[in-house]
């Protein structure tokens, strides 16, 4: 899985980091819904808040269902530790 993050300056001059923004190829059937739901985030942070750094996966954690999650974040498990 390869994450990527983030980094800008809000509305208040702060500079503010998000981390662990999934890389998604453009045919996934998910990419357009994390494209979606980071253009919100961004706005939603954008706005106004305390924090300097922030979790996008604990964001889709919260505002997707289960299913949705694991599979935008599902890595798949090495057989043997090899």
């Amino acid at each position: 899985m390869l994450l990527k993050s983030l980094e800008f300056k809000n509305c208040y001059g702060q500079k503010v980091r998000i981390s662990d923004i999934p890389v998604l190829p453009q045919d996934n059937p998910l990419c357009f819904k994390v494209n979606l739901r980071l253009q919100l985030y961004i706005a939603e942070i954008y706005r106004g808040s305390k924090k300097k750094v922030f979790s996008f996966r604990d964001y889709l954690k919260r505002h997707l269902k289960w299913p949705e999650y694991q599979s935008i974040y599902h890595t798949v498990g090495l057989k043997n530790n090899a």
